[in-house]
């Protein structure tokens, strides 16, 4: 059964002490993001909305979907009366202690989103009665999982973005359809797709859950799907909330005939393969194969050196490139190869759902999945995989495994985030202290079983401390420093998409073999 989350006792603890630990962060490092969020505020309150997807005045344009794009002139309204010097359009990288107060601030109170998010998501989460002391309960450890998330607090509350506004709203539809509220749930998905159209990534996950589980009522003795219980009314209810939401975000663009310029802000093909750091994906390890197979063949005098590609993929630049011995890979190429790896989850949900947590193994397998494969991946989207295999990982003793591996992985990856010296310890001992929760919490859940990882993985896991030697020691005081300095990205990018492909493939194998052992939900 799921335990109610106590709301006046620890978890409001929880939930202030980590929002005061993300005022420490107010004058800590600001990415290029903090000024990319600055600008949109200037455009979205200072600019007519028939303007917003054509101004170019900064290299930083629009370029998430309408709805965020009405979020942040809501924050501008607010932002004028800190600092109105910051909504000017004209004033690039302008960041004045009211700018700089304002923004931080806007993250920490828009995160309050999240926090209810979580709430939610720890009703759902299945405790014996009478259950264990409060530090070893599932809800109490998931809370801790996701509130102080080594990646939200670094990439949000450091680096700066709203990721955890957003993930809010995807943990909070998530938290409905295990309520068997699913009405609710497609509403709050439908609200973060149209905030941030990443989320296209999961998208597969909801529509093929929704028709199986709720549009179709009743299943055969055998679990097979019964056609003629299928509800035409459940389905319209479910196209009415999204096209409405649909419409409010994009509707006036549409009217004013500039839905093809906002597609093209949205999915800029043109920006390549990989982002500048690789993000720890099966690209990466397409890229450095590439490279090898490259120098193999100048070495064995097979390939020219002068016809082969000038460093184009470890430049720091955000541009298409073309390999040198494998095949190049094309936007349709990448989507291809995407759709092939979630096709296995969204037809498991099909033919055997499993109820809402098959649905949720699901969703993180389609965030896996599109991580893996999908074109021009930033390394900040393995968060999308991260948050919601928590829930699962406090229920269940495999995906406490796989969750340690792809968590602790998948974060050390953001290391490159933070390269500023002032930073470094502040990175090194969050990560240390998130990691540590995990491993000692999820063990002491699991403490009857036998260990959560093998010997193998832990020594992978190991391997990281050894990684980040040789980059922040090491390499340094090499030779290699101005010569080969993209090193320490290639290094980090290419040892942690092992880590990220093996929990791919164990999350795969979790859901094939596992027996179908939860009916699915009807409402």
């Amino acid at each position: 059964m799921a335990a109610p989350v106590e709301s006046g006792g620890w978890f409001p603890a929880l939930a202030i002490g980590v929002s005061l630990l993300k005022c420490l962060f107010m004058n800590a490092y600001r990415s290029t993001d903090f000024e990319v969020h600055r600008n949109w505020l200037a455009v979205t309150h200072s600019l007519p909305v028939s303007r917003w997807y054509h101004e170019n005045t900064s290299e930083w344009t629009l370029d998430y979907p309408p709805l965020f794009a009405w979020f942040e002139y809501g924050l501008s309204q607010a932002a004028r009366h800190f600092d109105r010097d910051m909504l000017v359009v004209g004033n690039l990288n302008y960041a004045s202690p009211a700018t700089v107060l304002f923004q931080r601030l806007s993250v920490i109170f828009a995160d309050l989103v999240f926090i209810y998010a979580v709430k939610e998501c720890c009703s759902t989460v299945r405790e014996e009665k009478g259950a264990k002391e409060l530090l070893r309960r599932p809800s109490f450890i998931l809370a801790v999982l996701l509130l102080w998330n080594f990646g939200l607090l670094i990439v949000d509350h450091i680096h700066f973005q709203y990721n955890g506004f957003l993930f809010g709203f995807l943990l909070l539809s998530v938290a409905r359809h295990l309520q068997s509220r699913h009405l609710e749930g497609a509403l709050f998905f439908s609200i973060v797709l149209n905030l941030k159209h990443i989320n296209l990534y999961v998208a597969p996950a909801y529509g093929i859950y929704l028709l199986r589980c709720y549009c179709f009522t009743q299943d055969n003795t055998d679990g097979s799907l019964r056609w003629r219980s299928f509800s035409p009314f459940r389905l319209l209810a479910l196209g009415a909330i999204v096209i409405s939401i649909t419409a409010l975000s994009f509707g006036p663009f549409i009217a004013m005939g500039q839905l093809p310029q906002v597609l093209s802000r949205l999915f800029p093909f043109k920006r390549g393969l990989c982002h500048a750091y690789w993000a720890p994906n099966i690209w990466a390890l397409y890229n450095i194969l590439d490279k090898a197979l490259s120098l193999l063949g100048v070495r064995l005098e097979l390939l020219d050196v002068d016809s082969l590609p000038k460093a184009s993929m470890t430049g720091g630049l955000v541009q298409e490139f073309q390999h040198a011995v494998l095949p190049s890979v094309s936007p349709s190429a990448a989507l291809l190869c995407t759709l092939l790896s979630i096709l296995p989850a969204v037809l498991r949900v099909w033919l055997r759902p499993c109820g809402a947590r098959g649905f949720l193994r699901c969703v993180v397998l389609c965030a896996l999945g599109s991580f893996m494969f999908s074109w021009h991946v930033h390394e900040k989207a393995i968060l999308m995989a991260v948050l919601p295999l928590s829930i699962l990982a406090v229920e269940s003793r495999e995906d406490a495994g796989i969750f340690l591996v792809l968590a602790t992985t998948g974060h050390y990856s953001l290391f490159p985030l933070l390269f500023t010296p002032a930073e470094f310890p502040i990175k090194v001992l969050l990560m240390l202290l998130f990691t540590l929760y995990s491993f000692t919490a999820l063990r002491k859940l699991f403490s009857g079983e036998r260990s959560l990882l093998h010997p193998l993985e832990a020594l992978y896991l190991l391997g990281l401390v050894a990684v980040e030697i040789l980059c922040e020691v090491v390499f340094p005081l090499s030779p290699w420093q101005r010569t080969l300095p993209f090193i320490p990205l290639l290094l980090t990018s290419v040892y942690c998409a092992l880590g990220v492909s093996y929990s791919f493939v164990r999350l795969y194998i979790s859901l094939l073999t596992q027996e179908a052992t939860e009916k699915p939900k009807r409402l």
